[in-house]
């Protein structure tokens, strides 16, 4: 999309600020953004990077493949009828 840009667009583009914003607060406008970019650029370079969190190593219970007799229920098929 903007490769299709030419110098004709960037002069329009320029008269177009200069109408906008008046020549005689175009220099205070460019001072802003470059002090602001400059602020940037210092918080981006003093600013650390995140550590990744550090996992913590806790317990792993493993169930037992035999269950206690008191949680095993004695059913029959009786017990599953599906037609009552």
């Amino acid at each position: 999309m903007l490769a299709n840009l030419t110098g004709w667009h960037a002069l329009i583009v320029l008269a177009v600020v200069v109408l906008l914003f008046g020549a005689t607060k175009l220099p205070a406008l460019a001072k802003s953004v470059g002090e602001s970019m400059k602020i940037f650029k210092n918080e981006i370079k003093t600013t650390p990077a995140p550590q990744p969190a550090e996992t913590i190593a806790s317990p792993v219970t493993v169930p037992s493949a035999t269950a206690p007799a008191s949680t095993v229920s004695q059913s029959t098929p009786a017990d599953h009828n599906p037609t009552v």
